[in-house]
């Protein structure tokens, strides 16, 4: 018989030779993973598929894996030329004045406008937020780039004059300014400055209103008048007038529909404009980043506040070629056999479709 002590050695032995075993054969297992990992690194590093990303899939077999499309870290959010870096002088004044026409319009051309009485008493920068120079902010940031451009709502080439007096007769409920104006050929000059470092045909990281998912179904103002009254209300008032201090010229917050609000021929009046637009940007201070509204919110507030009476326009003229009409456009008549109701509140995937299939 071995002495006691002996048989706690050779224990010790086998253990420690069972351990080098072991650790050999992890260590070549990891090896083979890492080697694995580096051949196939999609199987492991498969990026989250959300609504954003999946809205910008391409057409594919649903039996195959999907495919995420996501922007470049490297990719850098658009940003306005900047006024500052002008020289003083006559140039940098004419822009600045652009720029106060555009946040402060209703001090000049509202009701109470001390240049002209023109408008509605809402500023420009009210569907362009900061001046027109917010990401995804409804911003100016392809202007400069693409205009003069034809655009099919009036079927013919526009130029910057013709697009500020849109805005002006739609979004501003009024009447249209001269295009040799002062405040005219002010507010075209700083527009064309925000976006002059933009190249024609570049579409920067940040531009216009930010995309969002489809609904599966008819955006619903009954449940957009609970997120209404949730998050919108406290700004915009009970009845949507907005809020505007006693002997101001300005609202502090827009009247969102009634008489002083934008009237139908507006481009926020698009339920899919209006959605985007609240969704990365309202309640005031949230950004696209930090969105407070759900995809669904965003697209039921925007189906209640547009199912609200506001001022008319007359659209006779508009899309002179009816096959041109944007899925949403809620005025017929159409080149497909949807209703007005359809267009308007949705559900738009089977107009999309008929648009498509038509082409």
């Amino acid at each position: 018989m071995k002495p006691h002590n002996e048989e706690e050695k050779e224990d010790l032995l086998g253990s420690t030779t069972t351990l080098k075993i072991v650790s050999a054969v992890a260590a070549i297992a990891l090896l083979g993973l890492v080697i694995f990992m580096m051949i196939k690194p999609d199987m492991f590093f498969r990026p989250e598929v959300t609504e954003a990303t999946s809205e910008a899939m391409p057409s594919q077999d649903k039996s195959a894996a999907p495919v995420a499309v996501i922007a470049s870290a490297s990719e850098e959010m658009w940003r306005p030329a900047k006024l500052d870096d002008l020289p003083d002088g006559p140039e940098k004044e004419k822009l600045a004045y652009g720029r106060e026409l555009i946040a402060h319009t209703a001090k000049y051309l509202g009701p109470q406008g001390s240049v002209l009485q023109i408008s509605n008493g809402m500023n420009c920068q009210n569907c362009h937020l900061d001046a027109g120079t917010k990401p995804f902010g409804n911003n100016y940031s392809l202007v400069s780039s693409t205009y003069p451009k034809f655009r099919a709502r009036s079927g013919m080439e526009e130029d910057i004059f013709k697009r500020v007096n849109d805005c002006m007769e739609r979004s501003l409920n009024g009447k249209t300014l001269t295009k040799d104006s002062k405040e005219m050929q002010a507010m075209m000059a700083y527009i064309n400055w925000v976006g002059k470092d933009v190249q024609k045909g570049e579409k920067p990281n940040g531009a216009g209103l930010k995309d969002i998912a489809m609904l599966d179904r008819a955006a619903s103002p009954e449940k957009g008048k609970v997120v209404y009254v949730q998050k919108c209300q406290v700004c915009h008032g009970k009845d949507g007038e907005g809020i505007k201090a006693d002997g101001s010229a300005e609202y502090q917050f827009p009247p969102l529909w009634g008489k002083n609000s934008y009237n139908n021929g507006a481009g926020l009046y698009r339920i899919s404009n209006f959605a985007k637009y609240a969704k990365a940007n309202m309640p005031l201070g949230v950004t696209y980043e930090n969105p407070q509204l759900t995809d669904e919110e965003a697209w039921d507030v925007a189906a209640f506040v547009n199912s609200q009476p506001r001022p008319k326009k007359d659209l006779s003229k508009d899309w002179p070629d009816i096959s041109g009409k944007p899925f949403d456009h809620p005025f017929g008549p159409y080149s497909d056999k949807f209703d007005e109701k359809q267009h308007k509140y949705g559900p738009y995937q089977p107009i999309i479709a008929a648009k498509e299939k038509a082409k």
